[in-house]
């Protein structure tokens, strides 16, 4: 059930009955994370540290086969290029003039010919030494031609001869065949993400589909009986805010939101659409903890899912999850609380996401930190910041049931366990709104 009351405290001492085991790094090695292991009742367990967990959900991710698709160029954008990007063409594929202005041959001046050349139109009669012709922008210069001159650098007296105004080179102004590449050139390497402006260089090479990797799918299924969809909260019930929120943040960080569902506290409604989605991912909100209405951990246990990560060391989102629910489908459970869920968002959601949809992980860069930063003793904690100047500058409201301090955010600074001290340099995470496309028409 969702947690969203503001609990803190709560929702800590809940989360570390859920904890899972992770292996001792050897000396001088790096630790290989590994999914959580079955614990004995009243056992307790490390919870998995934060770069561990993420690094896992990105491997789990790459260990899957690359599934691809022929994308329209009008349905590629944000996608990633599933094999190299190579010319079917020379660029330009022609001898193209560079200006407005005169194709003339030899040294001038020159006899001015009858018409002019437009861009498209058909081949062009070769001009011989000492004639020009009027020429447009992207027009096929005629064969023999030495140079292009400018409109502006260039005056026809009144018996038709062409002067220039200053020193004429051979070849100016004209961008000869291949001059940006050949036939079979390799324009960009698989991996890339398809920005507007590979668009525009795939459909200058000659494409009208790109192969890429397909986008994930993902189902959300959002719990909770006391969750209201519309009006103010009253009578003990709250407003969904995940719901609203983690259609849009999917699809930032990656993915196709193909449903999102209310299925509140019931256990038979959370198995059967488990079991039943066919989508990639399976996002669910709240119910990871262990009260009675809790039903994420016993439904995946019933479908037979393979936990691989059962808690994480990182404030707020401790009790998040990732579970293989078959060999190609992964469900994570995000807490209820509004920030702990965005922090399993960027925790599990979003390097999982990255690694299906073909995306290089996204590195953090490193900003210093302006004042003291709290610290959780042992754990991770994913504070919001906005930039302000040269520093990060924690926010307020950035308790795990808020959302005052992420919705003003440019991103979440990791502070390490005991916390920073001010002028310290933190990882940032960006939050994944600039740049990426939104539908036209919403999310489901």
């Amino acid at each position: 059930m969702s947690t969203a009351n503001g609990d803190h405290d709560r929702e800590l001492d809940e989360a570390l009955a859920l904890v899972c085991r992770v292996p001792e790094p050897a000396a001088a090695s790096t630790p290989e994370p590994t999914p959580a292991a079955a614990s004995a009742p009243g056992q307790r367990h490390r919870a998995t540290g934060w770069p561990e967990a993420r690094a896992l959900a990105a491997r789990s991710a790459r260990a899957l086969p690359v599934r691809t698709r022929r994308a329209p160029l009008d349905g590629a954008l944000g996608e990633v290029l599933a094999g190299p990007l190579e010319a079917l063409t020379d660029l330009p594929s022609f001898d193209t003039s560079a200006m407005d202005g005169w194709a003339v041959a030899g040294p001038g001046p020159w006899i001015v010919q009858e018409g002019g050349i437009l861009a498209g139109g058909d081949r062009p009669a070769p001009l011989a030494d000492g004639e020009a012709v009027r020429i447009a922008t992207g027009a096929r210069v005629p064969a023999d031609a030495t140079a292009v001159i400018r409109s502006e650098h260039a005056r026809a007296d009144t018996n038709g001869q062409l002067y220039a105004d200053r020193e004429v080179i051979q070849g100016q102004d004209i961008r000869p065949r291949g001059q940006e590449c050949h036939s079979g050139d390799r324009l960009l390497p698989a991996g890339t993400l398809v920005t507007p402006a590979v668009l525009g260089l795939a459909a200058a090479a000659g494409y009208d589909e790109l192969l890429t990797v397909s986008r994930p799918r993902v189902e959300i299924l959002v719990l909770g009986d006391e969750l209201l969809t519309a009006g103010r909260p009253r009578d003990g019930l709250i407003r969904d805010a995940l719901g609203p929120m983690a259609g849009p943040w999917l699809h930032a960080l990656g993915a196709d939101v193909i449903a999102t569902r209310r299925l509140g506290d019931d256990a038979e409604a959370l198995h059967k659409a488990v079991t039943t989605s066919d989508a990639d991912l399976v996002v669910t909100t709240g119910g990871t903890a262990s009260g009675p209405r809790d039903h994420v951990h016993p439904v995946l246990r019933r479908a037979g899912a393979e936990l691989l990560i059962d808690g994480v060391a990182v404030r707020p989102g401790h009790p998040m999850l990732l579970a293989r629910l078959t060999q190609e489908r992964f469900l994570v459970g995000l807490p209820g609380n509004p920030l702990a869920a965005v922090s399993a968002l960027l925790t599990l959601a979003e390097p999982l996401l990255r690694g299906l949809a073909g995306l290089a992980p996204r590195p953090p860069y490193t900003a210093p930190v302006r004042g003291d930063v709290h610290g959780h003793p042992y754990d991770t904690r994913l504070v919001p910041v906005a930039h302000r100047a040269d520093a990060a500058v924690p926010l307020h409201y950035n308790g795990p049931a808020m959302l005052r301090g992420i919705a003003t955010a440019d991103g979440l600074a990791v502070v390490p366990p005991g916390g920073a001290v001010s002028g310290q340099e933190l990882d940032i995470l960006d939050l994944p709104w600039l740049g990426l496309p939104w539908p036209a028409g919403g999310f489901t």
